[in-house]
């Protein structure tokens, strides 16, 4: 009995030095995709002063650049989730593990099931229309839908856009952090007293969200602050908000048509 306790004590031991050390190497990872997130936005920036200095081939350059960095960051984000995933779900066995081949299936899996596409990646059509506007401000780009420009140049990383304790748009947060489990974002003061209130058995505010949320696994992460950025910057684009209501206007009008067919 004594044997069996301190066999599962040993176990508990390294399935906790384990995920505390996928915890570390998942947080360096994270701050890794954060700088290259800011080098692209700096890039970003670098284009637009060459394209009105009338430099087409460097903005070129630059833009293969981006599209490069681009699958560097995805490959960095599906280490991350792999590095994640093996930390907290592996259990120890009595045979020796493969660490290595556990992480390269995860990798694998994580690829598999990707959709990464960097031609119609957001933060490329927010390069080439930040280039764009430099000549032609409030025209579209060529071979532009409506559509496409609702899909593409209004995408962000966040999963919710307003925190649902305080109800504030997250780019109005004061402390926004954000749970390593789900992924959802709150105001950190709310969320903690949230947590503290429900006494351990504090499921994810977001409506149908299962997550129990700890408060250690609510943080400001290195890429939180970025997205709500570049959210704000997308905000701020010329005619960005009318492309948004119109589209949501043709839904209503769509919807109450079918309503009153019904």
């Amino acid at each position: 009995m004594a044997s069996t306790s301190a066999a599962a004590s040993r176990d508990n031991g390294v399935t906790g030095r384990l995920r505390n050390a996928a915890s570390t190497l998942y947080s360096d990872n994270q701050s890794l995709i954060a700088e290259i997130r800011k080098a692209m936005i700096l890039m970003k920036e670098v284009a637009v002063d060459l394209e009105r200095d009338g430099q087409s081939q460097m903005v070129k350059e630059l833009e293969d650049a981006v599209v490069e960095l681009l699958g560097t960051s995805e490959d960095c984000t599906q280490f991350s989730a792999a590095i994640q995933s093996v930390g907290n779900e592996h259990q120890p066995r009595p045979e020796l593990t493969d660490f290595k081949k556990l992480f390269e299936d995860e990798v694998a899996k994580l690829k598999a099931s990707s959709s990464f596409a960097p031609q119609s990646h957001p933060l490329l059509r927010q390069f080439r229309e930040a280039v764009w506007n430099v000549h032609h401000a409030g025209q579209p780009m060529p071979g532009d839908e409506q559509e496409d420009i609702v899909m593409t140049s209004t995408q962000c990383d966040l999963l919710n856009i307003t925190c649902p304790l305080s109800g504030r748009p997250v780019t109005e947060l004061a402390d926004p952090v954000r749970s390593v489990d789900c992924k959802h974002i709150y105001e950190k003061k709310a969320i903690l007293h949230y947590i503290k209130s429900k006494h351990g058995r504090a499921q994810c505010p977001v409506a149908a969200c299962p997550k129990i949320l700890q408060a250690e696994r609510v943080v400001c992460d290195a890429l939180l602050q970025i997205e709500i950025d570049e959210m704000k910057s997308m905000s701020k684009q010329p005619g960005r908000t009318d492309v948004i209501e119109d589209f949501t206007e043709l839904d209503d009008d769509d919807d109450e048509e079918e309503d009153e067919e019904d």
